[in-house]
Formats: C-alpha cells, sequence, structure tokens
C-alpha cells in the first residue's frame, strides 16, 4: 500500500511538473517581428522630416525669385506668398519698391545683357582664330566691338576684302539676335588723303562705316536699329608716330551704349 501511494504522489508531482501543451517554450521580451515593425517607423519618421526640409522655403530666396519673375512678367503679374490666384491683394507701402531699388535692378539686367554680347563675340572670334583682328571689351559706355581695317579694307579703300565681307556676315548673324541701337564708327590715321571722292579722313571713315552699316542690313540686321558715324584720326587709340600705331587706329567699330540698351528696356516697361 505505501508502495501504491508513493507511487501516486511521484506521478502528481510529473504532472505538476510536465511541460506546456505542445512542447512550446515561452522567450521572454517582446516578439521578433517587432524590431522589424520599430525600424520601419524610424525609417519613415526620417523620410517625412527629410520631406519636410526639402519643402520649407528660405525666405531670401523666394523674394530673389519674385523678384526675377517681376522683371520678365511685370510687377503685377506674380502673386506674393500664400495667395490664390483670384484673390485682390492690396500692396503693402512698406513693401513697394523704391525709385533706388529701381534704379539698381534696371543697372544689374543692362550689364547682364551686355555680359552676353560680350560673350557671344568672343565666342565668334574664338571659333573663327581672328585674335588680334576683332576684340571686344566693356567699357563704361557700353560694349565695343573693334574689327581692324586691315581685315576689312585696303589702304585708302572702301570695297570690302573677301575674308572681310565673311567675317561681317557673322557678326551680323551676332548683332541681329540683339535689338538694340548699334553705332557704327569709322576711325582713320592721321595720314592725309586728298581725291575726288575722298577730300579728307571725314569723307573716308564715313564712307567705311556706312559699307559695313549696308552689308550688316543685307544680312539681317534691322536698319532701324543701326547708324554709321566717321570720326577720322582724331579717336586715335595708339600713337600715330609707327606704322603698327597707325594700323591700330584704322578700324570700325560696332558700339552697343549703355544708354541705348537702357531706353530699349524703359520703352518695354522695365526698370520703371
Amino acid at each position: 500500500m505505501a508502495d501504491d501511494r508513493g507511487s501516486a504522489e511521484a506521478e502528481d508531482e510529473i504532472k505538476l511538473a510536465s511541460p506546456e501543451e505542445g512542447g512550446k517554450k515561452k522567450v521572454a521580451g517582446a516578439p521578433a517581428w517587432m524590431a522589424t515593425f520599430a525600424d520601419l517607423v524610424t525609417l519613415l519618421m526620417c523620410f517625412f522630416v527629410l520631406l519636410f526640409a526639402m519643402s520649407t522655403t528660405q525666405q531670401e530666396t523666394y523674394k530673389e525669385l519674385v523678384k526675377s519673375l517681376r522683371s520678365a512678367l511685370g510687377a503685377q503679374a506674380v502673386p506674393e506668398s500664400g495667395t490664390r490666384e483670384g484673390l485682390t491683394m492690396h500692396a503693402v507701402p512698406s513693401e513697394e519698391p523704391s525709385e533706388n531699388q529701381a534704379i539698381d535692378e534696371l543697372g544689374g539686367m543692362i550689364e547682364k545683357e551686355m555680359e552676353e554680347i560680350v560673350s557671344e563675340v568672343r565666342e565668334l572670334v574664338l571659333f573663327n582664330k581672328l585674335g588680334g583682328e576683332v576684340s571686344v571689351t566693356k567699357t563704361e559706355d557700353g560694349v565695343v566691338i573693334t574689327l581692324s581695317d586691315l581685315l576689312l579694307f585696303r589702304k585708302g579703300g572702301t570695297t570690302l576684302s573677301p575674308k572681310g565681307e565673311d567675317i561681317l556676315k557673322k557678326v551680323a548673324f551676332v548683332l541681329r539676335k540683339m535689338a538694340y541701337h548699334v553705332k557704327i564708327k569709322g576711325h582713320t590715321d592721321n595720314s592725309p588723303i586728298s581725291s575726288s571722292m575722298y577730300p579728307s579722313n571725314w569723307e573716308l571713315s564715313s564712307a567705311r562705316a556706312s559699307t559695313v552699316v549696308r552689308l550688316l542690313i543685307a544680312n539681317g540686321v534691322p536698319p532701324q536699329y543701326i547708324s554709321a558715324e566717321g570720326y577720322a584720326q582724331y579717336h586715335p587709340v595708339a600713337t600715330n608716330d609707327t606704322e603698327r600705331g597707325r594700323s591700330y587706329n584704322r578700324r570700325v567699330e560696332i558700339v552697343y551704349e549703355r544708354d541705348s540698351i537702357a531706353r530699349q528696356f524703359i520703352e518695354m516697361g522695365i526698370g520703371k
């Protein structure tokens, strides 16, 4: 009997200490999928923070953008930040551009346009290997394109050389893209000339300028944007005491004046 009771008690202890149903063992802590879920949530949070940072517009950058658009489209064509089409916005007096700001804006646009002209001509000179025969400079008065008379004319004459005619056609391609008034200025050295056709250097320099004008017009430059002027020997860029200096003085200049570019902008309603 005693053995039977001992056997029964032992069996009860075994039942109390038996493993869970199915032989599965519980693991301490969170389930494994929670780690993956936490990583995903963290990545999503970083992604949306990045989107928010990218969508934040800096105030100064926005002002510059609006200023540029107003210059191109007109002051009333660009809405202020936070407005919608169809709403009438009244200008705040403190935000209205002052006269000095308008002048600065116009000056910046003129400088940019002059740089564009210089860049176009320098590209032409480089592509056609015209260094020493054609040059371009930006001065306080405007942009000056200088062509040597050795490239264009024979000494004392006004008939264009074949090479000069070819180069002027390429120059005309650049000029006709710029809708500004351009002056063609003829210059000579101080060597006297006297003939039935050209009694002095005044007539010679004017005739050379007119010859260049006619060719440019024939190649697409609008005649209302161009004029010819003769300066004889009175605006030298080098000494007339040497042959080399005189060759520099015999030249034709194509001049875009800063004032003419400004007038064109003002007529277009820009910078007022």
